[in-house]
């Protein structure tokens, strides 16, 4: 640092300008039921005080955003660990009406067993169905979303960032391995379209869909077949991780 900056530094007033609070928000999904799920927390204090919300909060003054998503994921949704990819910044200016807050979203995709785990332990927490015909862009007005066959408001902009993680694993799960992280190690082709038709919403043709899997060249057979079936076993097959060209 120059001399001339530490002088600048030193007369620099921070006061200025308006403050500015950053918090972090995190969308944790699993597949239940053949269903796409979301992982929810009831608020208990005021604003939207009762209402159903993404596990979040403020980023402290000595924390990254990655830290602070640790340590939400850890002490809010009550899981120990997960890979946690960046979502989105939301900065609508009256996203939220106690101050201007900006928010940077997270998202995960987690087996059903850790969720139950994460339930258990917390009982202000709830996994909640996301409703397929929802677009989820963000911008919309109907922060709502399945629960029981009902509509489920949620607090702030939570809806939209929901919207848009669920629109950002659709787009995802034809080129990436993101699907397959809540597929056990060995996994059947029927597993796998299970969670593709979860995830989108939609079904598909069991040949089409199988063949399109294997010409991509991200699965191997295991060599083994699956235990305990009614019928003829079904052949189990691993992830195989896309050799680099040379």
């Amino acid at each position: 640092m120059t001399t001339a900056e530490r002088q600048y530094l030193g007369t620099y007033d921070p006061s200025k300008y308006e403050r500015i609070a950053v918090t972090v928000d995190l969308v944790l999904m699993s597949v239940v039921d053949g269903a796409l799920h979301a992982l929810l927390i009831r608020r208990d204090d005021h604003p939207a005080k009762g209402k159903w919300a993404l596990p979040g909060g403020f980023v402290l003054m000595e924390e990254n955003l990655d830290q602070a998503a640790r340590r939400i994921l850890r002490d809010k949704a009550r899981l120990p660990a997960a890979y946690l990819e960046q979502l989105y910044t939301f900065g609508d200016v009256k996203r939220d009406p106690r101050m201007r807050v900006i928010t940077v979203a997270y998202f995960a995709l987690l087996p059903k067993a850790r969720i139950e785990d994460a339930l258990k332990a917390s009982p202000e927490l709830s996994l909640t169905k996301v409703t397929t015909s929802w677009s989820g862009e963000t911008g919309g007005s109907a922060n709502t979303l399945a629960a029981d066959g009902a509509k489920l408001s949620l607090a702030f902009d939570h809806a939209d960032i929901l919207g848009l993680a669920v629109k950002r694993l659709r787009g995802k799960l034809d080129y990436s391995q993101v699907g397959f992280e809540l597929l056990p190690p060995r996994f059947t082709l029927r597993q796998l379209q299970e969670v593709h038709e979860a995830i989108q919403g939609v079904r598909f043709n069991k040949p089409a869909f199988r063949r399109r899997m294997l010409d991509k060249g991200v699965l191997e057979a295991c060599g083994v077949f699956e235990e305990g079936a009614a019928f003829r076993p079904a052949e189990l097959y691993c992830f195989a991780r896309p050799k680099h060209k040379q």
